[in-house]
């Protein structure tokens, strides 16, 4: 007579994957509190507990560590505004959901997202920006294209070229890489409602300004930055 089945055990990660993610931890807190430019591979390594020698095993360079770092969160940007162009929804609706995928992964992956943006990297690294031209050229395409679309459809003003409006819109996004603290700075849900608020009733048609805010245009919350509490005495 057969044997039961087994009950199935979960195998344990290889001892190298433990390792990349843990080198990858570590380079991704010491380029957040010293800058990536002022970060050796000798810091990471010290950090981790290995030798220098060993890192070439898991990463060729300092710039392959960070490209591990980023890439997973540029890559949900790109499945996020996929979704949301996908989606059969009014331009102003769809605006504020672009926004909100942009932002939310300062609020889950505040440090990945902060070191790469904050420290102007791509700039001045070529191994970076050839890794990352393309994806970056894509995700400002969908903006563009979301701008366009809007447009065509008379909810989205016509102010001017649609990749100057999309750069803008992402310049005001990305600025919060100087600012944003998820343990300190206004709830994120609040800072996607009140940039929501300024760009889509700015980018309202003239026509429909006249008339009451809609729901969608409404500010629903303001952000506002956390004051610290005072001592009691």
């Amino acid at each position: 007579m057969p044997s039961a089945d087994k009950p199935t055990v979960a195998a344990k990660p290889r001892k190298s994957a433990v390792r990349r993610q843990e080198i990858l931890r570590h380079a991704t807190a010491l380029f957040d509190r010293k800058g990536y430019a002022y970060t050796s591979l000798d810091d990471v390594a010290q950090a981790v507990g290995i030798k220098r020698e060993a890192l070439y095993y898991y990463f060729r360079s300092r710039t392959e560590i960070l490209i591990a770092i980023v890439g997973p969160q540029t890559s949900g940007l790109i499945d996020g505004m996929q979704a949301v162009l996908s989606q059969t929804l009014p331009a102003q609706e769809k605006l504020r959901l672009a926004i909100r995928n942009h932002l939310q992964r300062f609020d889950r992956h505040c440090l990945e997202m902060t070191i790469f943006l904050r420290d102007g990297v791509m700039g001045g690294n070529e191994e970076l920006h050839v890794a990352m031209r393309r994806v970056w050229k894509d995700y400002e395409s969908m903006w563009t294209r979301l701008i366009d679309e809007g447009k065509a459809a008379g909810e989205i003003s016509d102010l001017g070229d649609s990749k100057m409006i999309a750069f803008g819109i992402l310049g005001m996004c990305n600025w919060l890489a100087r600012w944003y603290n998820p343990r300190k700075s206004a709830p994120i849900d609040s800072i996607i409602d009140t940039y929501f608020a300024m760009l889509s009733q700015g980018l309202q048609p003239m026509h429909q300004r006249a008339g009451e805010p809609s729901a969608l245009t409404a500010p629903a919350r303001v952000a506002r930055p956390s004051q610290p509490r005072k001592k009691s005495t």
